[in-house]
């Protein structure tokens, strides 16, 4: 691809848009990420949670309710990963439909422009051809 065209559709990025919308991608992939380290993190004391609920040779009721609360929290942390999940998503999404309708203006313009080159090579090559036979 020439430099130029591609310093064309950079030019014609909406940035206003992709770096206002930045904050909002930025925040999300944060969210996402301190819920995914958060539960790596969470992991470890759930396991040791749960030796220790083992090793004081509770009922089986109690066990069973103590990894039932474990498991709820473990949903939950997934909610919210999910939410945060769909949320960077749809604000990619976005931009990505964005940066897709400019690409496609871009696309169009460049092609009007290579017909119009064509068109006025043709008008001059006449002219220029009549001047070169003439002498």
């Amino acid at each position: 691809m020439a430099a130029g065209t591609i310093i064309t559709v950079l030019s014609n990025i909406p940035w206003g848009q992709v770096i206002e919308s930045a904050p909002k991608v930025a925040d999300a992939a944060e969210k996402l990420w301190n819920a995914v380290i958060n539960r790596k993190k969470g992991d470890q004391p759930t396991g040791a949670n749960a030796k220790n609920v083992v090793d004081a040779a509770q009922s089986d009721t109690e066990i069973l309710k103590s990894r039932l609360s474990v498991l709820e929290e473990h949903v939950l942390s997934l909610e919210d990963q999910m939410s945060a999940s769909t949320e960077l998503i749809k604000t990619l999404a976005e931009q990505n439909s964005q940066l897709v309708r400019r690409v496609e203006l871009n696309r169009t313009h460049l092609l009007w422009l290579a017909v119009t080159v064509i068109i006025v090579v043709i008008a001059l090559a006449g002219p220029l051809t009549f001047l070169l036979l003439r002498q």
